[in-house]
C-alpha cells in the first residue's frame, strides 16, 4: 500500500482529491455537519477494525510479508511497463490536452487540404 500511495500518479491524484474535499468543506456549512460526522465514524470504525484485526495479522505475518514482497515485484514490473504511474497528474492532463490539440490541428490541415 505505502509502494502504490508513494507513485506520482496515485500521490498527486490523493492531493487533488483532497484539496477539493477540504475546499468544498469549508465553502459549504451543512456539507462540512455531514463530513465531519462522517468522518468520526470512519475513524471509529478503523480503531474497531484495528483492535479486532491486529491479532489475525500477527499470526499472518510470514503469509503477509511474502504477499507483499510478491505485490513489490509487480508493481515494479506494472511501473516499467507503464511510466504514466510516475507522472502527476497535472502532467498527465497537461501532456493529453497537448496531444489533443496537435491532432485536432493535424485533422483540420488534413480538412483544409
Amino acid at each position: 500500500v505505502k509502494e502504490v500511495a508513494s507513485l506520482s500518479l496515485v500521490s498527486s491524484a490523493c492531493d487533488v482529491v483532497s484539496a477539493a474535499y477540504a475546499c468544498t468543506k469549508e465553502s459549504h456549512p451543512y456539507l462540512r455537519s455531514a463530513c465531519d460526522a462522517a468522518e468520526k465514524g470512519v475513524q471509529s470504525v478503523a480503531e474497531a477494525t484495528a483492535s479486532c484485526v491486529q491479532p489475525v495479522l500477527a499470526t499472518l505475518e510470514p503469509h503477509v510479508a511474502a504477499a507483499s514482497e510478491y505485490a513489490s515485484k509487480g508493481l515494479d514490473k506494472l511501473g516499467e511497463k507503464l511510466p504514466l504511474l510516475q507522472k502527476p497528474v497535472e502532467q498527465i492532463l497537461s501532456d493529453t490536452k497537448e496531444l489533443v490539440s496537435s491532432r485536432v490541428a493535424d485533422v483540420k490541415d488534413a480538412v483544409s487540404s
